[in-house]
Order: C-alpha cells, then sequence, then structure tokens
C-alpha cells in the first residue's frame, strides 16, 4: 500500500480518541484527519473531511455507533471499523455489521494494559483493510447461477465460501438465493470476531429456506445446512459429509 488512508476516529470520550489516534499514527500509511464526539458531530466532520475510514465506538450520546452507521451509509458509503467494549453488545455489533460496518475491533476494558499494543497492531491493519474495500454495499452475483440438478448426480459434493471485509452484509445478500432444495452443503469461513459467528449464524438462518448454523466438531455435513466455521478455529476440527 502507498496512499495515505485517511481516518477520522468517533468516540465520546476524549482519551480513547487521543489513544486511538495515537495507534493509527504509528503507521507511515495511516493520517487521522479529525475526531468527533458523537455520532451526530462525526456526520458532520465526514461531509467536511471526507475520510477514506471511519473508527467508530458503539455507545455514544446523541447518536450511537449503529445510528451513525445507518446515517453515514445512507448519506456516503464510507468503510467504518466498529470499535467497542462490546461486553454484552453482540446485537449491536451485529447490528452495526449489518448497516454496513465492514469490520469490529474489541478495546480492551482498560486501554493502559499490554492488550493496548495488541489492539494497536490489530486496529491498523483492519483499517487499511477497511480503505480497500468497496465504498458501497457488496454487489455479489446471483447465486441461483450454481450449477447443479434435482436429480442424477451431482457436478460436486459441498459449497466452500470464503469472505473477508463487508463479509456479513454480502452473505445476507447470497445465502438467501440459495434454493431451498441445494442437494450438497455449504461451508463458509468468515472474518468475524471471536464470540459472534454463532449469533450471526442464527441471524442468517432466520433469511434463508435452508439451515444455517456455526460448525461443532465431528458434525455430520448434510445437504441443504450452512456451516458457518467459528471463528479463531479456521481450519481445525473434523467433520463427517453425509451424501
Amino acid at each position: 500500500m502507498t496512499d495515505i488512508v485517511r481516518v477520522l476516529v468517533v468516540d465520546d470520550s476524549a482519551y480513547v480518541r487521543k489513544v486511538v489516534t495515537q495507534m493509527l499514527s504509528r503507521s507511515p500509511f495511516i493520517e487521522v484527519v479529525g475526531s468527533a464526539r458523537d455520532g451526530q458531530e462525526a456526520l458532520e466532520r465526514a461531509a467536511d473531511l471526507d475520510p477514506d475510514v471511519i473508527t467508530c465506538d458503539l455507545n455514544m450520546p446523541v447518536m450511537d455507533g449503529v445510528a451513525f452507521v445507518r446515517a453515514q451509509m445512507a448519506r456516503r458509503p464510507v468503510p467504518i471499523v466498529i470499535i467497542s467494549i462490546a461486553a454484552g453488545s453482540g446485537e449491536q455489533v451485529l447490528s452495526a455489521l449489518d448497516a454496513g460496518a465492514v469490520d469490529f475491533v474489541q478495546k480492551p476494558t482498560a486501554l493502559a494494559t499490554e492488550r493496548l499494543m495488541e489492539m494497536s497492531e490489530e486496529l491498523v491493519e483492519k483499517v487499511k483493510a477497511a480503505a480497500r474495500s468497496p465504498r458501497r454495499s457488496v454487489a455479489i452475483r446471483s447465486a441461483t447461477t450454481i450449477p447443479y440438478t434435482r436429480s442424477g448426480p451431482k457436478p460436486f459434493d459441498i459449497v466452500v465460501i470464503g469472505v473477508s471485509t463487508g463479509g456479513p452484509q454480502g452473505l445476507k445478500q447470497l445465502i438467501p438465493e440459495l434454493p431451498a432444495d441445494l442437494p450438497v452443503p455449504v461451508a463458509i469461513v468468515m472474518h468475524m470476531p471471536i464470540g459472534y459467528t454463532e449469533m450471526y449464524a442464527q441471524k442468517l438462518d432466520e433469511l434463508t429456506a435452508l439451515r444455517v448454523v456455526e460448525a461443532q466438531e465431528a458434525q455430520l455435513v448434510r445437504p441443504g445446512t450452512v456451516f458457518l466455521a467459528p471463528a479463531g478455529r479456521h481450519g481445525r476440527g473434523r467433520a463427517v459429509l453425509v451424501r
């Protein structure tokens, strides 16, 4: 990456705004161009500054993170990375991702800890990745073009999907388009914070005629079921394919 990523930092805590700015400024490829105390101010600052990426807290006065993401994406789509402690706010995180946020970084409960440096590296990488993501909703070609027949031999045994930045929104477009009588299972590996894949699978299950579950160890992989790999355990575990 050679271009400088211009970032707007949004958080109701002045201390957090300062720390996040310092974290991002360690990268020679990132410039923090401004900050905001709440979602309403962030809308105004984003209009003036035209940032490449926005980092945003969830719990803020006046306008919270989820409402801000919805409003900003309606005005002008910008890659938004959520930064939040997120204790007990899994629904908020998923709502923000569903509204258009491209990624999530979990904020440590105490920023002056050893976890700070780990968060710094993670945040910088996710901001740079977000800058490379599209500035609008993920466009996915219709899944009904997947070749299959309702009778006779299947041309393949399983559908495998790998998604990263923008994955939550993209899958909500893609999976409902899969036919209800798909004769093979679907396996998905998605970039998502640890602890959120089970909840996301439940949300996705409500949108499709297929069954969507978080994958488990030694699970029977049956046709007509979508298996979402647990975050942090990609490539591990065993499964049995049922034809």
